[in-house]
């Protein structure tokens, strides 16, 4: 198990990553959430919208958390969500075990992304996504309810925060019913830029 186990997403500035409702997931508030990754040089070639974009820290940090994802695990919801969004040629390139009570065979899709549906549990579908990841880390994609499941289990090892300058008022919070108990942090990093405040923290248990 040489990997880590990560997550990393944007977050308003009152602790929403998402909106409540599935079908508002591209809408204006989720879209203001995510303006600071359209820009960029990493994300615009990874979907393949053209020459160009930005560089800069942004840049690299979207770039060096795909290079060190060797595999992704997702909530249902997001898959359905995302399946939605998604270019048939779907961002990830590696595979993806979406967390699920139906039993479905493998989605292949272009581009080296094929989803594997894992119906009996967190620990399984994590396991199966470290042998396929092998020496690159898992990353728990999301939904909210899908990583806190990860965090609330000790499964977590660290995690990166894009603090974005928008409020959304209700909404996904991140940590809503985190066993704070068990749960200790440390800080790893802390450092601005003109869209965004990336933080990144260890995960450890108390005690």
């Amino acid at each position: 198990m040489a990997g880590k186990v990560f997550f990393s997403v944007s977050m308003s500035l009152d602790g929403f990553i998402a909106p409540a409702a599935p079908e508002e997931l591209m809408g204006r508030q989720w879209m203001e959430l995510q303006r600071w990754v359209f820009p960029q040089r990493f994300f615009r070639a990874n979907l393949k919208l053209g020459e160009g974009g930005e560089e800069g820290r942004d840049n690299d940090i979207l770039q060096e958390t795909f290079e060190r994802t060797g595999a992704s695990v997702m909530g249902k919801r997001m898959f359905d969500a995302g399946a939605q969004a998604w270019p048939e040629e779907a961002p990830f390139h590696t595979p993806v075990f979406v967390v699920t009570h139906e039993k479905r065979d493998p989605w292949v899709r272009p581009g080296g992304t094929t989803f594997h549906f894992v119906n009996d549990g967190i620990e399984p579908a994590l396991a199966r996504a470290r042998e396929a990841a092998g020496d690159r880390d898992v990353r728990i994609a999301g939904g909210g309810a899908t990583i806190l499941e990860y965090v609330n289990a000790g499964l977590v090892d660290e995690f990166s925060i894009a603090l974005s300058p928008v409020l959304f008022g209700t909404g996904i919070r991140l940590f809503e019913g985190v066993d704070a108990g068990r749960v200790a942090l440390e800080p790893v990093r802390a450092e601005p830029s003109p869209r965004v405040t990336h933080l990144a923290y260890a995960v450890r248990e108390h005690g």
